[in-house]
């Protein structure tokens, strides 16, 4: 199994100096007691302070951390730490079979769904109604001129969701998968509930994608089912790696600071009522 050597830079924020100073004793300590993943090094800078007299997070600090490790416990580190930057060390190039590759989609759709339960989702879109509608179906030359020529990974994505009626839940998502950059080979509504004015639904995808898209839906939509069909092998450079990396994270971080901008923006509004 091929190691896959990174770079973490995790940022701390806080109001209170000696507060963070206990946040980053705490993430450096569990850093160093590791067991599921090979840390070579941890260093933590001195925290700052800013200037600023209306910045809410006044301190700040960042912790630098050396990872070694195969490519799911990578992934499962940085959605646990949220890095503000990943940097790949190696390999340059990194061959992933596909029952690994879905076993490590299966962890990111379900720590993304816990954080999507307790904070809100991450799919958003501008509006979708002058968009047309995404071509449905290919030739199996095209699918393999796709996979070959163009990297795509082909495989089957099951979501739930909800909307006004099915045909609105079959457009808005046809087209949001148009959007995110995936080529829909099949497409299926299946109703399973109405309730409220609101049609619960199963939606059923053979989707065709760059390696980089699928990882950003899984983590976006965390499906309830997920199966890669072609090709066994993904090639995956390290570019294409620090990317997925990165996003997960920004992801994450998304999440767990909404209250936060939400009270940044209550405090700003309060200050512009006020002037």
């Amino acid at each position: 199994m091929t190691e896959i050597g990174v770079i973490f830079y995790i940022e701390g924020l806080g109001n209170d100096r000696k507060a963070l100073e206990r946040a980053i004793e705490q993430v450096v300590k569990e850093l160093k007691e590791e067991n599921t993943i090979k840390v070579k090094r941890v260093k933590a800078e001195d925290i700052i302070e800013s200037n600023s007299e209306d910045e809410l997070l006044k301190y700040s600090a960042m912790i630098e951390a050396e990872l070694e490790g195969s490519f799911n416990e990578i992934i499962k580190a940085t959605l646990k730490y949220s890095p503000v930057i990943v940097e790949v060390l190696k390999p340059g190039k990194l061959e992933i079979n596909a029952k690994e590759l879905m076993r490590t989609l299966g962890d990111v759709a379900l720590f993304m769904g816990k954080l999507m339960d307790q904070f809100g989702g991450l799919a958003a879109y501008p509006p979708l109604d002058k968009l047309p509608k995404p071509r449905i179906g290919y030739s199996d030359e095209e699918i393999e001129e796709f996979i070959v020529d163009e990297r795509n990974v082909r495989y089957q994505f099951v979501i739930e969701t909800y909307g006004k009626d099915k045909e609105t839940i079959e457009e808005t998502i046809m087209k949001a998968f148009y959007l995110e950059g995936c080529k829909i080979n099949k497409f299926v509504v299946q109703v399973q509930e109405e309730k409220e004015d609101k049609v619960y639904a199963l939606v059923a995808a053979e989707l065709l994608s760059s390696f980089e898209t699928l990882m950003q839906l899984t983590a976006k939509y965390a499906p309830v089912a997920i199966s890669i069909l072609e090709p066994e092998i993904i090639d995956v450079t390290a570019s294409e790696l620090q990317n997925v990396l990165t996003d997960l994270a920004g992801f994450v971080n998304e999440l767990v600071h909404r209250p936060l901008k939400k009270k940044l923006v209550e405090q700003d509004t309060i200050k512009f009522s006020l002037s």
